[in-house]
């Protein structure tokens, strides 16, 4: 075989690359951006090397090439050269090049049709509920309690996700979008994260520890870090992209093994927090168990009153393991996707499905709990909750109640005891 066309092992291809961009036929091209990448091939010859087989190509693992956050013209232009300099050590050893062949992952447009309806018809759905919910609260005379703040600020970071600024994309060349989508779903993460453990927790705690979010900082702060930590990963590809789309960390040996670990870190992380969260959702359960001792020694309506508050907490509890399972499942899918990491000769996909699937549980999710979670707008008075039969009773009639916003709120804690 000819030394010219064969591919040495750990081969570096340097190659000078610039895309432009023009929105009619006759227009002239404008430069986006321009630069010089050095991409490292992995290459093999799938057969032996001899002279019989001559001429056959080498197969050689995909590169990451380049990332648009938006595409917001009609043509684009790229341009592609291999310079040679034998001198500089410049493309030497990388074999003869015969083709190349690129691939193009792009939103299609069935799935952006159905994207921008979803959070066109869910951001008002989820604002209007969110501002019947604050108003429920603000007609109490007592303040609320920590566990209501931190329901109001999830919907907050809900509807922050929601607002559709993908249609501004549309006639904006905004490049950002893609790091400000990154942003959001951060910001949400992080949210039902620390929400998940403070709303188990105030089920937990007794009556003088609840209501502080200090107590809280053990495992909310790792939340918090880890969500820094992304940012700042997200920042180190996303954000030099917006200078460069041609930038990869994932082009470097050092930039591969430091995106792996990270990918790997996270996704152990996560199965951990799912853990942790089990343990306590297994201890409210336990929790609620001990309290149902006090219920034979009530009247029968009562009993039944308490009996069903009681079921649909548990239930409630259950759709929260299944909604963090799933988010749990979507993140580490996610992070795997993104990071172009092959199982072998599996890669994970992730179809628009499941995207959207997980997307809408999460709307629909944060709904339920402020429509539960909302001080009930009628007034009983203690007597008449105490007597009043178990179907006139709701999950939140409890707006009489200074120390909590719901009965099972007040029952789980050890001073609620009757």
């Amino acid at each position: 075989l000819s030394t010219d066309r064969m591919c040495k092992d750990g081969a570096v291809a340097t190659i000078d690359v610039g895309v432009a961009y023009r929105d009619d036929m006759l227009g002239e091209w404008t430069e986006m951006a321009h630069s010089i990448e050095r991409r490292k091939l992995s290459c093999n010859f799938t057969t032996t090397k001899t002279y019989e087989n001559e001429g056959r190509y080498y197969e050689c693992d995909l590169l990451p090439f380049m990332e648009l956050g938006n595409v917001a013209h009609k043509y684009y232009l790229l341009n592609i050269r291999l310079p040679v300099s034998e001198r500089n050590k410049i493309n030497v050893g990388i074999g003869e090049i015969k083709d190349i062949r690129l691939v193009g992952i792009h939103q299609n447009g069935g799935f952006t049709k159905v994207w921008f309806a979803m959070k066109t018809f869910l951001t008002p759905s989820i604002l209007i509920i969110l501002v019947w919910y604050w108003r429920r609260i603000t007609l109490m005379t007592r303040p609320p309690v920590l566990l209501e703040k931190v329901i109001f600020a999830l919907g907050l970071c809900m509807t922050f996700i929601n607002i559709p600024v993908e249609w501004f994309s549309v006639g904006f060349n905004w490049t950002w979008m893609l790091l400000f989508g990154d942003i959001r779903q951060g910001i949400f993460y992080a949210m039902l994260l620390s929400f998940w453990i403070i709303f188990c927790g105030e089920h937990l705690m007794d009556q003088m520890e609840r209501n502080r979010f200090s107590i809280y900082w053990k495992q909310v702060g790792p939340i918090v870090f880890g969500s820094f930590c992304l940012f700042i990963f997200d920042m180190c590809e996303r954000g030099v992209q917006l200078k460069n789309p041609f930038y990869s960390i994932w082009a470097s040996d050092v930039g591969t093994e430091l995106a792996m670990a990270f990918i790997i870190v996270a996704g152990i992380c996560a199965c951990l927090y799912f853990l942790f969260l089990c343990f306590m959702v297994f201890q409210v359960f336990r929790n609620i168990s001990g309290k149902r001792s006090s219920l034979p020694a009530m009247s029968k309506a009562r009993r039944l009153h308490y009996e069903g508050l009681i079921f649909r907490f548990k239930f409630l509890m259950l759709v929260t393991l299944t909604c963090a399972a799933m988010t749990v499942i979507f993140f580490i899918i996610s992070q795997v996707n993104e990071g172009h990491w092959h199982w072998g000769d599996y890669t994970v996909q992730v179809n628009s499905a499941f995207f959207t699937g997980i997307y809408g549980m999460w709307n629909l999710y944060v709904f339920a709990i402020m429509f539960l979670y909302a001080p009930s707008h009628k007034r009983y008075g203690d007597e008449q909750s105490r007597g009043a039969s178990g179907e006139d009773i709701q999950l939140t009639t409890t707006i009489t109640h200074v120390d909590g916003p719901t009965e099972i709120y007040k029952m789980t804690g050890k001073a609620a005891q009757e």
